[in-house]
């Protein structure tokens, strides 16, 4: 069995856009859940406006045998500067990534 969910949500100026994805997957005892998100936001700057954000990465993975569950979980955040018809512009995203893995009751043997 397999459910995806898929979200594309961009504003009306386009310059915030937030795209996100579910995906449930259960299989040989096993049910794994992934959820995809990220948002990019985009700014006109000036040349004095400049700053550079920096750049984060965290992750975390826990492992639980006794209720036989997996999770891991990954966010990116950054920035970047472009330029396009002579204006700059600062571009902002997050990333993030969650995969849980859950034994399911017919998959378990004790």
């Amino acid at each position: 069995m397999r459910d995806l969910l898929f979200k594309n949500l961009t504003s009306d100026d386009k310059r915030r856009r937030i795209i996100t994805s579910s995906e449930v997957v259960e299989r040989e005892g096993m049910r794994s859940v992934i959820n995809r998100h990220f948002v990019c936001m985009i700014k006109e700057i000036n040349d004095s406006e400049v700053q550079r954000h920096e750049p984060y990465v965290h992750v975390l993975k826990e492992h639980n045998s006794r209720e036989q569950k997996e999770k891991f979980f990954c966010k990116i955040k950054g920035s970047v500067c472009a330029v396009n018809s002579g204006k700059l512009f600062l571009i902002l995203f997050v990333h993030s990534l969650k995969i849980s893995l859950i034994a399911t009751s017919q998959g378990l043997v004790r």
